[in-house]
């Protein structure tokens, strides 16, 4: 080999090599930025739950006789107060018997006035009989009357007094009789009230299942109505995730029809027991203030409930700078010193966002970089956005 060709290849791998030691140089030796994060104050830490709108107050009103439907009050949407009329029965028949039972009972007060005025009368004929037949039994110690004639006295009060006693008799038989017709006229007046159909509470419509002229049978729903006030979203919650919720805890609820305007919302009841199927537990929370004709108002509506279980405060790193995520350790990047490291850390809640607090202690910053040249001890600083 000439000389030339010699020194033309040592130079080559000259600039070879420093093109090399400067390329592992710039990958795995010089100084880089990295983006660390800092404490946050007060975040929310949130749960996520999806169900339903619901009423607790759900209630199938039907008449308790059967009957044609002459009348029907109410549809569906409507709101009704307590007492108001929704639907009637043909009541012609029933109001016949009324009135004949007003008659049986008008008639049996007049039995009853004549029974007694009969008891008076004989009370008064038996007083007269006895007395008569105290004197005649004096007398006839004396002679003064014969002993036929006392003998006719005393057969004459006992025979009176037998006469009291059955109109005594008769008189409490006309009072039993009134009470009975008297029982009568208000059963007759309690089933011509059952012709009527009347809302039991202020509620609102939200199904009506008979038409006019349709027969309604004795329990068969005609209305289903729902109390506005009672109206709540029942939600599924990760039963993981449902730890340290209670009642009084805010929520907000997206309704799939309107998933742009947040509802404030709060619970107010947790199923004491889970689905042991999916693992959930049952969360119901209520608008804290609406209006009856709110947004909540479509039963089986699906919705999303997001619930601020607690605030916390601390450091919230993005799970994918998380290496062996297990739930509740992992290990992140650090910066200390000046220089790179991996570090296990005890992770904590999870937030809606993706991030998770940190409640070990870091030494250093925590790195949250997607940078692909992470080395353990390697030179960095804080990227301070410069």
């Amino acid at each position: 080999m000439s000389s030339r060709a010699f020194k033309v290849g040592a130079a080559l791998v000259v600039v070879i090599s420093l093109i090399l030691a400067g390329g592992y140089y710039w990958r795995f030796i010089r100084e880089i930025p990295v983006r660390t994060i800092v404490p946050e104050q007060n975040v929310e830490i949130r749960v996520f739950g999806v169900g339903t709108i619901e009423a607790q107050v759900v209630s199938k009103v039907g008449f308790q006789i059967s009957g044609k439907v002459v009348a029907v009050e109410a549809d569906q949407g409507d709101f009704v107060k307590a007492g108001s009329l929704l639907a009637k029965l043909d009541d012609a028949a029933q109001i016949a018997k009324l009135k004949r039972s007003e008659a049986a009972q008008r008639q049996a007060a007049a039995n009853l006035a004549k029974t007694e005025a009969q008891r008076e009368r004989a009370e008064i004929a038996y007083q007269q009989k006895k007395s008569v037949n105290a004197r005649r039994q004096t007398l006839v110690g004396r002679g003064s009357v014969s002993r036929e004639a006392a003998e006719d006295a005393q057969a004459a009060e006992e025979i009176a007094l037998g006469d009291a006693r059955i109109i005594e008799a008769d008189t409490k038989v006309a009072s039993v009789l009134q009470e009975d017709a008297a029982s009568q006229r208000q059963l007759d007046s309690v089933v011509l009230a059952q012709h009527e159909l009347r809302a039991p509470f202020d509620a609102r419509v939200i199904a009506r299942s008979k038409e006019l002229g349709g027969i309604a049978n004795v329990g068969e729903a005609v209305f289903t109505l729902i109390a506005p006030e009672s109206i709540w979203v029942k939600a599924y919650v990760d039963e993981a995730l449902a730890g340290g919720l209670a009642i009084g805890h805010p929520a907000l609820v997206r309704l799939r029809s309107d998933m742009n305007t947040p509802v404030e919302a709060e619970i107010v009841r947790i199923d004491q027991e889970n689905d042991r199927l999916t693992e959930e537990r049952r969360v119901y929370v209520r608008c804290r203030a609406c209006d009856p004709r709110h947004q909540l108002r479509y039963l089986g509506e699906q919705a999303e409930v997001e619930i601020v279980k607690a605030t916390a405060s601390g450091l919230f790193v993005p799970l994918r700078f998380i290496e062996g995520y297990g739930g509740r350790s992992g290990t992140i990047w650090s910066l200390h010193n000046g220089r790179l490291a991996r570090q296990p850390v005890q992770l904590g809640e999870r937030l809606l966002d993706g991030r998770v607090q940190i409640i070990s202690r870091v030494a250093g910053e925590v790195v949250a970089d997607d940078r692909i040249d992470l080395r353990e001890g390697r030179a960095a600083r804080r990227y301070d956005g410069s």
